[in-house]
């Protein structure tokens, strides 16, 4: 068994999926239930007995004990965060409490757990095996150049952001625990990510809803600003190779190979809805974009090297931006409910409607 930190949100959700498809192996998954943390996401394992969901933060050490005490997980995967940068500058306040404060009071349950595991065991977890995987981002390392190459695992923190601070301060505090008690720790470093169950407050997830909604589809400054796009499930399936092969105390980024101006992703979006979900005026999607003012530090450019994952673990992604975004642009035409209950401002509502009671057993 496993342990999964803000497993209900947009990527966790994801791989407690892909877990479960790929491994069988039951987890338990903790998660506060934030605007983002939605148990929509997981409606389709009610009733698994394979997932065990538990509402609560990571900053609440008797429950987090707990549950390590009472589930003995042989890993945790470290997802839990707040992760919106500009809801990092309106409120940075929260975010150096969920992912600093609250890392840090995780990581001192988990080595206590861990401190008193067998050293080797023939079954069940032991200290030797044990692995704490932090997932991080690629906003750590600031901001490129046109012309700099894209970030390695060397590069070092120069975080622009209080979203991208915090996430230093996180990693950093998982370095420090792994030098100083011997805690087997991962890291990976993500590049932007983007699929099915991604709250509509991110690029591609608005873009989709305010096209179809007939709304403005806004642009930062001049839309030129660069990211690496990697699609969801590909990320999952790169964390799945890490906690099973990485080496401890080892960082790894993990990037699509997929660098696109934000003014392009829209107009890639607004092509494929033109084909999918033509306007009922017959004109193009493209019409509505909307370029507004940028936000305060926008980093321009974002790009990862995921060379070493693939030299030393053999994964690299499945899906190009052009099959990636098809399979999104699809999945939410394909699920409108799902996206009303989280953009009417009552999704918590919608959820117990649909499948009763807001969280299931633990």
């Amino acid at each position: 068994m496993i342990l999964v930190t803000g497993g209900a949100g947009f990527i966790g959700a994801n791989f407690v999926h892909s877990w479960l498809e790929r491994t069988g192996e039951a987890l338990v998954n903790l998660d506060k239930l934030t605007y983002a943390g939605n148990l929509a996401n997981l409606a389709a394992l009610r009733g698994d007995v394979r997932h065990v969901f538990v509402q609560g933060e990571i900053g609440d050490r008797e429950r987090v004990g707990a549950l390590l005490d009472t589930y003995r997980p042989r890993a945790v995967i470290h997802f839990a965060a707040e992760s919106h940068v500009d809801r990092s500058i309106s409120g940075p306040g929260e975010f150096i409490q969920t992912n600093v404060v609250g890392t840090f009071h995780l990581l001192e349950r988990v080595r206590d757990y861990w401190s008193r595991l067998p050293e080797t065991a023939a079954e069940g977890p032991n200290r030797q095996d044990f692995r704490f995987l932090q997932v991080s981002t690629d906003e750590v390392f600031g901001t490129l150049s046109p012309t700099d190459p894209p970030f390695a695992e060397s590069n070092p923190f120069l975080p622009n952001s209080p979203y991208a601070a915090s996430k230093a301060a996180s990693d950093h505090l998982i370095r420090a625990w792994h030098h100083t008690f011997d805690l087997p720790v991962l890291t990976t470093h993500c590049s932007n990510n983007y699929g099915p169950y991604q709250f509509p407050e991110k690029l591609i997830p608005l873009i989709i809803h305010n096209a179809l909604a007939g709304k403005p589809l806004p642009i930062y400054g001049d839309g030129l600003q660069v990211r690496d796009w990697l699609y969801v499930e590909d990320h999952c399936q790169a964390i799945m190779r890490v906690l099973e092969a990485g080496q401890k105390g080892e960082t790894y980024n993990i990037g699509g190979w997929n660098e696109q101006p934000n003014m392009d992703v829209v107009r890639i979006i607004c092509s494929v809805l033109d084909r999918l979900h033509p306007r009922a005026d017959g004109r193009g999607y493209a019409e509505q974009i909307t370029f507004v003012k940028d936000r305060p530090g926008h980093d321009r450019r974002y790009a990862i090297d995921a060379g070493k994952i693939e030299r030393m673990l053999g994964w690299k992604p499945a899906e190009t931006f052009d099959s990636g975004i098809l399979k999104t642009v699809r999945w939410y035409l394909d699920h409108a409910e799902w996206v009303h209950g989280v953009t009417s401002g009552a999704y918590r509502q919608w959820v117990q409607r649909q499948y009763g009671d807001a969280s299931f057993p633990v």
